[in-house]
């Protein structure tokens, strides 16, 4: 016998969170494509490999994927996970700014200019301010 009872908050809540961070991943896609599109209008080349829709998109998808897994594992894990999030979270987005700090230094990328590092830092924020509300949302409990 086939059962029709509604699946249970337990089935139905991955579903929820993959819809909630599918729609906060593509709308972080967007935010960013549109902070490329400002920073090449100021002058950084079209071309530059970190502004160009494959890369961010990219390492947007997988940002906001890593950050769901930490936050999935501080909110399990932690004696107090809001205020082990507060900290974290600050702390991580700062933490990505290393990358485009070595990269504004060492110019390890041709063609890297400050505009393009200050635009790839901005889509760091970017993601992480959608990120961070999505996270909640998709870790609230269903009634």
């Amino acid at each position: 016998m086939v059962s029709t009872a509604a699946p249970s908050a337990s089935r139905a809540r991955p579903a929820r969170a993959a819809l909630i961070l599918g729609i906060a991943t593509a709308l972080s896609i967007a935010v960013n494509a549109a902070i490329a599109n400002i920073a090449v209008a100021l002058g950084v080349p079209a071309s530059y490999g970190p502004v160009t829709l494959p890369a961010y998109a990219s390492m947007t998808i997988l940002g906001i994927l890593v950050g769901w897994v930490g936050w999935r594992a501080i909110s399990r894990r932690a004696g107090h996970p809001r205020r082990a999030l507060a900290v974290a979270v600050p702390v991580v987005v700062a933490l990505s700014f290393a990358p485009d700090v070595l990269l504004a230094v060492l110019r390890f990328i041709p063609g890297t200019t400050l505009p393009a590092v200050i635009a790839l830092a901005l889509m760091h924020v970017a993601t992480a301010a959608i990120a961070v509300p999505a996270y909640v949302l998709a870790s609230r409990r269903e009634h």
